[in-house]
């Protein structure tokens, strides 16, 4: 019976509050309509001004008279309720004993916590796959407790076999030339000349690069005794900054198990600086910045980017 009577009291507190806000947006409306019609109807100014204000005012209580009535009567109907129904389950809020068996309220908590979880899930893996550089290839899943560690079976590896990998990647690239020398007995060292562009010094170990020194295509890369010079630094800083760039491509390109993919793909990579003076950012389109073209190339796309632009 109590059930009948609140309902019934809900039913008239809504009858009510709809006419309290019909007569509220009627009361706004004459507020409008008087500061549209303005001063008129009056001889002398002063008389038009204080019919005005008089008439301005006796609107300004209506509207205040009839919001006061309009939150008068929300207290009476109450507050709507926060849960959200999802599908089916919103037949639980209406379950009388709420406060004993909170179920709706806890899924719905659930629910929220889920789609936050998502989220922070989804801007979490983002981050991951940007920080992609592996010095590895250590597969995931095994504890490193129990890996057991790689033998250096491919430290050292026949000549012939190197200059036969080496060779293959100077024939794939008609604009790179390769010079392969050994003048300390068995690691290699090679002269990479690309176009008309630059000069690469790679210090290697078998088939793995140790060291690289990038310099301009008319720089001297020998010393006086005619050996190549693999200590001294370019003249220009564009090819300073490609030589700390290369040293950085190192150090993604490590895959010990395939040394020669490694080779071919840090090739592949330095290839990309034959346009090094031709080619824009692919962010910021210019050519120059801080006197410097784009001296760095995505690892992935090969793309042109300013040390600026690339972060």
């Amino acid at each position: 019976m109590a059930d009948v009577i609140n309902v019934s009291l809900n039913m008239e507190a809504f009858s009510q509050a709809i006419s309290a806000i019909q007569a509220l947006r009627s009361s706004v409306s004459r507020v409008f309509d008087c500061l549209k019609d303005g001063m008129r109807n009056k001889e002398t100014l002063e008389g038009r001004e204080k019919a005005f204000i008089a008439h301005f005012q006796d609107n300004l209580h209506s509207v205040n008279r009839d919001l006061n009535e309009l939150e008068r009567l929300s207290n009476l109907v109450g507050k709507p309720s926060e849960n959200h129904p999802l599908h089916n389950s919103g037949l639980l809020s209406l379950d009388p004993v709420q406060d004993k068996t909170p179920l709706y309220s806890q899924l719905l908590q659930a629910y929220k916590w889920s789609n936050k979880l998502q989220y922070h899930a989804g801007l979490a893996s983002g981050l991951l796959n940007q920080q992609s550089l592996k010095r590895s290839a250590n597969q995931m899943g095994v504890s490193a407790k129990r890996r057991p560690k790689a033998q250096p079976t491919t430290l050292v590896l026949p000549p012939q076999y190197v200059d036969d990998v080496i060779n293959r990647i100077d024939r794939m690239f008609p604009e790179m030339s390769i010079h392969l020398s050994r003048p300390n007995g068995t690691s290699a060292m090679l002269l990479v000349t690309l176009g008309k562009v630059l000069k690469v010094i790679v210090v290697m170990r078998s088939l793995f690069i140790d060291r690289t020194i990038v310099k301009g295509y008319n720089e001297n890369v020998y010393t006086e005794d005619g050996k190549l010079d693999i200590w001294s630094k370019s003249n220009y800083q564009v090819f300073q900054k490609v030589t700390d760039h290369a040293t950085t491509a190192l150090l993604h390109y490590q895959l010990p198990q395939m040394p020669d993919v490694v080779v071919r793909s840090f090739m592949t990579w330095l290839r990309s600086y034959i346009k090094l003076f031709q080619a824009p950012c692919q962010r910021c389109g210019k050519f120059l910045q801080d006197g410097l073209p784009p001296t760095w190339r995505d690892f992935r796309t090969l793309e042109a980017f300013h040390d600026t632009c690339r972060q």
